[in-house]
């Protein structure tokens, strides 16, 4: 937490009484909680997304925030006028933007002018108001842009351009500010983004007790009247820690007729280009007690200015300027009286007193104005090791000098060499990370299917499945055939799968691999493989894989009890390996995802070809079930169909499987890949296989390797995602698809589906340490169990080192898949589950820090991995 504290040396520097700075003690502001957490929809024009915002901010408790957050491409907001209420705090996450409409009518006061330019140039609202609140706010990381540059709704100029045709033609434009604020107390902006507003950014009128800290303004320097920070009539104000760059006065301290403005602190800031650190024009209402320090101005026209004239005049004292570096200023002192001064002389005069300059130097040459009014009216002004380079222009009058004599000899001037730092570049965002050429050689199959065992200290054991007969043999010689239509011999011949693969696994003499033919037709029944025995290899025998089908439809809430109606008396005669599997599943009150396997693989060196495998929960359209069982509570948002999981082929934790021209069909969770352990990585081999499905229907944990694949994503829910991997950031490799097709469904149900390449899989969280969850008192901090029981909870560090590895090379990729956004978070901001994508380790990192739990200090890690670890990339893949 830092705290805004001047040195006592300063202090000397005042007369007595005339300290100038806020009177509050100022800090770092911390981020409230969410009450709600809203979603940004793509694009930035078309609609108005005020209601839902301000229903938000209305039912808001105080000392709470409305969320507006990014999800995966949907990450813009567009709104007419909104208002703050007390307490209750805006806040645009990282991400995502509060783009504010161009339609002219939605802010028009009631005169129909809103959007053209008269002789007033009041008739609209603001973005943003805040009136008569008490601890209120606006925060980031994201982004608020008014849209100054874009043409207004039904009419060929932007803000802008009406601003400065107004300009030209001396009238007034009736454009929005971005932000006001009046009449308010204790009013917060931290860490936001503002940018191109069609006039002044922030406003503040009659408020006591303004912070702005972390804020960045960003807008054309050609954009006329757009005003960074305006105080007005205020007191108890704090800038600090900011970067401003617009199209007028970086920021302009003023008082009118609502009363003086006093007690303000700019502190650590950065100006760019824009008309400098002002005060006034306004100035009638006096100003006192203004601290300037730490600032530097790059390219700005004016640097420390004060103007104003005898029509709005006032006096000015007790201002301090300190530690001040400019460059590219042309004019690095600006002090006007005569500002704007009018045809007809005026009372209000302007009297600028004590005003003081220490440690302020300009690198590049520039102009010196120092005019105060007239000799009753003069400019007092104490200067302090104050610099210009080179040869300044001085013009002065009116003006009562002291201290050491601008560009004084031996002037102890402050060093501004490494003042200047560039204005920050808004996080950039790569939604589709490439590889390099010699990153992609490192995804060969043959050196990743290398590595196998304990996570982060694999072995190297090479593996070349496209040497396999598997692959190179058309024709394999069986010891068993599958034929439910020739008579069973139960030695060589069998009618179901299962039972010949329960006969090779209880040959345990048999060493050499068994090669189990299947006649072509469709096996109605469930087939496992466990551990032990010698190798096994399943084959069609069909003309192509559609000719031999092996299919079920167990899903993750069938009970035990359907369960074992179903499939007790295939399991009756199984080997005891294979029984065993079974029983453990038959007393459940629901299988799960790991139990609704149509095929599970236990055996190192499972291999098959030429066949499908499918489960076929849900594939007619029917609902199946409507049961809701912990993980297995069904997902509805593709409409009023339930959705669970159902496993068409589970690799559990088997080593060297391969499967050669097979076809794996089902909806969600088509093709489960898992270490048995989650701490002994093994390899699976996929060629030209096709895998169909529509949510996370290819995921787990191992190393997998698709070679020559097919990837079709079924359409009508909201969200497809091909892949769901939850590799351990440890992991050398996880999912890769090289030479593959993406490709999607074209039925009118796709319409309405997002289609993404993955998600993340955050496997075995109950709470989650990212984004802002909308729970009062909610916590997710570090344990020895994953669990949550509201509103706090606990997660471990494996779960939180889960990361999910896939990478996809030299593949087509359909037109159906969101081209700017195709790797997805796993779950939306402010759920329990939610997780952003990360890209490397570099973002698990940083995320990690963000959300409080430093890698380093937190989770033991001495070692911040460099270069960054690759998680999600892509490599020379093609867009249909």
């Amino acid at each position: 937490m830092r705290q805004l504290v001047m040195a006592a040396a300063l202090g000397s520097l005042f007369s007595s009484g005339a300290h100038a700075q806020d009177t509050r003690d100022v800090q770092e502001p911390k981020m409230p909680a969410a009450c709600a957490v809203l979603f940004g929809e793509a694009g930035n024009s078309g609609r108005d997304d005020a209601v839902r915002i301000q229903a938000a901010i209305d039912k808001c408790a105080p000392g709470r925030a409305v969320v507006l957050s990014a999800s995966n491409e949907k990450r813009s907001f567009v709104s007419g006028p909104l208002r703050l209420k007390s307490g209750v705090t805006l806040v645009v996450d990282a991400g995502a933007t509060l783009y504010a409409s161009t339609d002219p009518r939605l802010f028009d006061k009631g005169a129909g002018t809103c959007g053209s330019n008269d002789g007033s140039g009041k008739s609209c609202r603001p973005l943003i108001t805040a009136e008569d609140t008490r601890g209120s706010g606006i925060m980031g990381p994201g982004a608020i842009d008014g849209q100054g540059g874009q043409k207004i709704a039904g009419k060929d100029e932007s803000w802008w351009q009406i601003a400065r045709r107004a300009q030209k033609e001396k009238t007034r434009q009736n454009v929005p500010r971005l932000i006001q604020v009046d009449r308010s107390q204790d009013f917060t902006m931290y860490n936001i983004l503002l940018k191109n507003s069609p006039n002044f950014h922030v406003t503040l009128n009659k408020v006591d007790g303004f912070t702005a800290w972390g804020v960045r303004i960003d807008t054309p320097r050609d954009a006329r009247n757009t005003d960074g920070i305006d105080p007005i009539s205020s007191r108890n104000v704090t800038i600090a820690h900011s970067w401003i760059r617009t199209g007028d006065d970086n920021v302009a301290i003023k008082a009118g007729n609502g009363g003086p403005t006093e007690n303000v602190s700019i502190l650590h800031n950065h100006f760019y280009s824009g008309h400098g650190m002002s005060i006034g024009s306004e100035t009638n209402g006096g100003l006192r007690k203004i601290l300037v320090d730490d600032l530097t101005m790059d390219g700005t026209t004016s640097g420390l200015r004060i103007k104003s004239n005898d029509t709005r005049g006032g006096t000015v004292s007790g201002i301090l300027y300190h530690d001040v570096c400019l460059r590219g200023v042309k004019t690095p002192i600006d002090i006007s009286t005569h500002y704007e001064q009018a045809a007809q002389p005026g009372k209000l005069i302007p009297s600028y007193n004590d005003v003081r300059m220490e440690r302020v130097r300009s690198v590049t040459p520039g102009r010196v104005l120092l005019q105060g009014y007239d000799d009753a009216h003069p400019l007092n002004l104490a200067l302090r090791d104050v610099t210009v380079d080179g040869e300044p222009q001085v013009m002065m009058g009116h003006t009562r000098l002291s201290g050491t004599p601008l560009n004084a000899p031996h002037t102890a001037s402050i060093e501004c060499s490494d003042k200047f730092p560039a204005f920050p570049a808004e996080p950039a965002r790569n939604p589709r990370p490439q590889l390099t050429a010699e990153q992609a050689r490192a995804y060969d199959y043959r050196e990743v299917l290398k590595y196998v065992g304990p996570v982060g200290n694999e072995r190297v054991e090479p593996w070349d499945p496209l040497a396999d007969p598997l692959v190179t043999s058309a024709k394999l010689t069986p010891d068993y055939v599958v034929d439910p239509r020739a008579p069973a011999d139960g030695i060589t011949r069998f009618a179901t799968v299962q039972a010949a693969v329960s006969h090779a696994v209880a040959d345990a003499a048999r060493k050499q691999r068994i090669y189990i033919r299947l006649a072509p037709g469709t096996y109605d029944e469930l087939v496992y493989v466990p551990a032990g025995g010698a190798p096994i290899t399943l084959y069609g025998d069909g003309p192509d894989p559609q000719a031999t089908r092996i299919r079920a439809g167990v899903d993750a809430s069938t009970t035990g009890a359907a369960y074992r109606q179903r499939y007790a008396a295939q399991f009756a005669q199984a080997a005891p390996a294979v029984r065993a599997l079974y029983d453990g599943l038959k007393d459940l009150p629901a299988l799960g995802t790991y139990g609704s396997s149509t095929v599970w693989v236990q055996a190192d060196g499972f291999q098959a070809r030429n066949l499908t495998i499918e489960n076929t929960y849900n594939r007619d359209g029917a609902v199946k079930h409507a049961e809701c069982s912990g993980d297995n509570c069904p997902d509805t948002t593709g409409g009023s169909r339930v959705h669970h999981q159902a496993v068409a082929l589970r690799v559990d934790g088997a080593d060297r499987v391969q499967f050669e021209s097979v076809r794996l069909l089902g909806l969600q969770d088509t093709l489960f890949l898992s270490s048995r352990d989650y701490v002994n990585t093994v390899r699976s081999f996929f060629h030209k296989t096709w895998i169909e499905g529509d949510v996370d229907f290819i995921f787990g944990d191992t190393i997998a390797y698709f070679q020559d694949c097919d990837v079709k994503q079924i359409g009508g829910r909201a969200a497809s995602y091909a892949l769901a991997p939850d590799t351990s950031r440890r992991a050398k490799y996880g999912m890769v698809f090289n030479g593959c097709r993406f490709s999607g469904d074209s039925s009118a149900k796709a319409k309405e589906t997002s289609f993404y390449f993955a998600r993340q899989w955050f496997h075995n969280e109950r709470c989650t340490p990212y984004g802002r969850v909308p729970v009062e008192g909610y916590s997710c901090k570090l344990g020895e169990v994953d669990v949550y029981k509201a509103p706090n909870g606990t997660i471990r560090k494996r779960t939180l080192e889960a990361v999910g590895k896939a990478v996809i090379l030299n593949t087509r990729i359909g037109a159906h898949i969101v081209k700017d956004n195709p790797w997805s978070e796993w779950n939306r901001n402010g759920t329990l589950a939610h997780r952003p994508a990360q890209f490397s380790s570099d973002d698990w990192w940083s995320n990690l820090q963000q959300a409080g739990f430093d890698p380093a200090t937190k989770l033991g890690e001495t070692v911040r991995p460099a270069p960054a670890d690759i998680y999600l990339g892509e490599y020379n893949n093609t867009n249909e």
